[in-house]
């Protein structure tokens, strides 16, 4: 049955004379776009904090041989 449906609409093809506007377009690009910048910025608030620890103890080892 679903082929016979599946046939049925790839026969009987209506076709669409829809007009997208230049505004879709920003908005498809400001959505991927934001998307993208979610992305970098979750991978950045996993990855600062730990980072940024190892940092500050590596500064405070260097200091504690320099004053020796």
């Amino acid at each position: 049955m679903l082929k016979l449906i599946l046939i049925f609409f790839l026969i009987f093809t209506n076709l669409s004379y829809g007009y997208i506007g230049p505004g879709m377009a920003g908005g498809v690009l400001a959505a991927a776009l934001g998307i993208v910048i979610a992305i970098f910025a979750g991978l950045f608030a996993i990855l600062y904090y730990p980072i940024k620890r190892i940092i500050i103890k590596l500064k405070h080892n260097k200091k504690k041989e320099d004053s020796k």
